[in-house]
């Protein structure tokens, strides 16, 4: 017998459940990275290849982003968090088994395709059984797993790696687990009305096509100013996490278990503990205290911009520092700054649109956002060639202080513009719509 939805703690046993779903999504993406010096070695490939190989993954997750935030819309989306699991798990068990550059590419490809599908599902269930007093900390939650699941998936990747010998392992571990956490969510997640935390009764729901449906959020500035954000900060995500690991191993010639810890852990660990303090943050600002405090209306907004204009310093750092100890405390703070950006980002567009449009929104910001992170492997591989891993890295701090800047001066502007859940009911408990 499935939980019921309405249940008062379920709301948070559904934030744990995708944690777990969502730590698979990004140790199955992550581990390739940590193990890019043995398949040049066993694979004879070039680091254009390489990148080749990381960004493959990505165009395919923003190729077919609209399409996955759409389909979120109009059919269950316990339906796609499931299915999209088995999808990319099973292609990660196949990568193991891949003998040459085109096969790699192949099932990275596929693997872009079924994780598609993951995030606009999973962050509009969320959405359901989280109102404006909780959002910000359940999807906060929520993102640690990216960060936990990158730290895992690099660190535990490179050190099967040496272990065994072979970087096909962590693939086939990956893989496995996966599968089976599928199988116990077929007992265990269920599908909620659309609509359920908010005071708000969402419209049946509509087969519009996907252009109708994007037409809303193309004609809302701020929208298009947290898609752009995204694709920046995402650019800077992936460049360290598909050339950091590398990075050290070539500067400070650590090997290779270490190089994928070093490479992934601090950055990951900070995060964790960024999106949790953004996370409480944001809705201490979005929803005011419970002794009757102003409610600033872009406060998520406002705590992504902290993020930004405080994270840009430690990007300089991080590329052009000497020594290791150095190098990682610059990631490490960086990656405070981050997660207090990273946790707001659903959040702060749900402030924006309607409660029909979400999957769609979040297919299209993730896919634009994952285009743009999709080009970071290649272009580090060809600038490194020129100017070296470490100035690329560096860099990179001028896109999180324009876009921080950006931010900051939409949240301060005046804005009368609100998605109709939001005008209909003053601040509301979402703990309260689920008893």
């Amino acid at each position: 017998m499935k939980p019921s939805a309405r249940s008062r703690s379920y709301k948070w046993w559904v934030v744990g459940m995708l944690w777990s779903v969502c730590f698979f999504n990004y140790a199955d993406r992550q581990a390739i990275f940590s193990v890019f010096p043995l398949l040049t070695a066993d694979l004879h490939l070039s680091d254009v290849q390489l990148g080749i190989i990381g960004s493959s993954f990505m165009w395919a997750y923003a190729f077919f982003g609209p399409v996955a935030g759409w389909t979120c819309d109009v059919v269950s989306r316990r339906t796609l968090v499931i299915g999209g699991l088995v999808a990319w798990s099973g292609a990660t068990l196949a990568t193991a088994h891949a003998h040459d550059f085109h096969e790699l590419v192949l099932w990275r490809v596929i693997s872009g395709l079924a994780e598609a599908f993951y995030f606009p599902a999973s962050i509009s269930l969320i959405s359901d059984f989280h109102g404006v007093d909780t959002r910000s900390r359940a999807m906060s939650l929520h993102q640690s797993s990216v960060y936990a699941g990158s730290a895992v998936g690099g660190a535990l990747s490179g050190i099967l790696a040496q272990a065994f010998g072979r970087w096909q392992v962590s693939f086939v571990v990956f893989g496995a687990l996966g599968i089976a956490l599928a199988v116990l969510l077929t007992q265990t997640l269920v599908e909620p009305p659309r609509g359920l935390s908010d005071a708000y009764v969402a419209p049946a729901v509509s087969r519009s096509s996907l252009i109708t449906r994007l037409k809303p959020l193309l004609s809302s500035p701020r929208v298009l100013l947290l898609v752009a954000a995204f694709i920046g900060a995402n650019f800077v995500a992936v460049i360290f996490l598909s050339w950091m690991p590398a990075f050290l191993y070539r500067r400070f010639h650590l090997g290779l278990a270490m190089s994928g810890i070093d490479g992934t852990l601090y950055l990951s660990a900070a995060c964790c503990v960024g999106t949790l303090l953004g996370g409480w943050l944001a809705d201490r600002l979005s929803s005011g205290s419970r002794r009757g405090a102003k409610r600033i209306r872009s406060g998520r907004m406002l705590t992504q911009s902290l993020g930004l204009l405080a994270g840009a310093p430690f990007l300089l750092l991080a590329g052009l520092g000497r020594s290791l100890a150095v190098v990682l405390v610059a990631v490490t703070c960086f990656g405070v700054c981050k997660g207090i950006y990273d946790s707001n980002i659903w959040a702060s567009l749900y402030d924006l649109i309607e409660v029909e449009q979400r999957g769609t929104a979040v297919g299209f910001m993730n896919s634009l956002g994952w285009l743009g992170g999709g080009v970071a492997p290649v272009a580090v591989a060809v600038g490194a060639a020129h100017f070296g891993i470490g100035p690329c890295i560096s860099a990179t701090a001028v896109i999180y202080a324009g876009f921080g800047i950006a931010l900051l001066a939409a949240a301060s502007a005046r804005s009368d513009r609100q998605p109709s859940y939001a005008a209909a009911t003053p601040p509301y408990s979402s703990d309260r719509r689920l008893r």
